[in-house]
């Protein structure tokens, strides 16, 4: 089985999925994603046989524009999102200023931030081409988060400071209640 593949089908099949693309697409920002538990939930939800989504803590969406890392447009276009679709817990950041919250060398764009992300199964983001075709980036690979493995990416593992984040995230988030299949890999 084509993993890539599989992800971007199922992603066009569902409609509700489609619609929260299409509000962030009108947008207009620049190297836009929706990443982490937004395309992790959808590849879960389908191995653990759920016929209702799960719901998400959030839905998050980066993207980079170093001309402008002012938050309050950040908020902005949560504001936006949440006029277009209601209800939703819109969660909009800027990557060309969260290395400096995360304590990062700067990021070269949305996808390299995406690729510093905790875990591997949350290092994953889905946006739309000119088509509005669903394009997939997993900077981390699709092996993890198809095998249920919940291990830090490679820059959660550098310093013991990370991976005692990584650890603490991978506790609080409890994965394991929802989806119980899920493996929680030591370091």
């Amino acid at each position: 089985m084509d993993k890539h593949r599989y992800i971007v089908e199922r992603i066009e099949k569902d409609d509700w999925m489609m619609n929260v693309l299409q509000a962030v697409k009108t947008l207009d920002l620049p190297d836009w994603w929706i990443c982490a538990g937004f395309v992790r939930s959808k590849i879960w939800d389908d191995q653990h046989g759920f016929n209702k989504r799960t719901p998400l803590s959030d839905i998050d969406v980066v993207y980079f524009d170093p001309e402008n890392i002012s938050k309050a447009i950040e908020k902005e276009y949560e504001r936006v999102l949440h006029e277009q679709i209601p209800g939703l817990p819109w969660s909009v950041k800027n990557e060309a200023r969260m290395h400096l919250v995360n304590d990062f060398e700067p990021y070269s764009s949305a996808v390299d931030a995406i690729s510093k992300f905790p875990e591997t199964v949350t290092a994953l983001g889905v946006t739309l081409n000119e088509k509005d075709e669903v394009i997939l980036a997993a900077p981390c690979g699709l092996e993890d988060v198809f095998n249920l493995e919940v291990r830090p990416t490679d820059v959660f593992r550098e310093t013991e400071e990370r991976r005692i984040k990584y650890g603490e995230r991978v506790k609080k988030k409890d994965w394991v209640s929802t989806w119980h299949k899920v493996k929680i890999m030591e370091m």
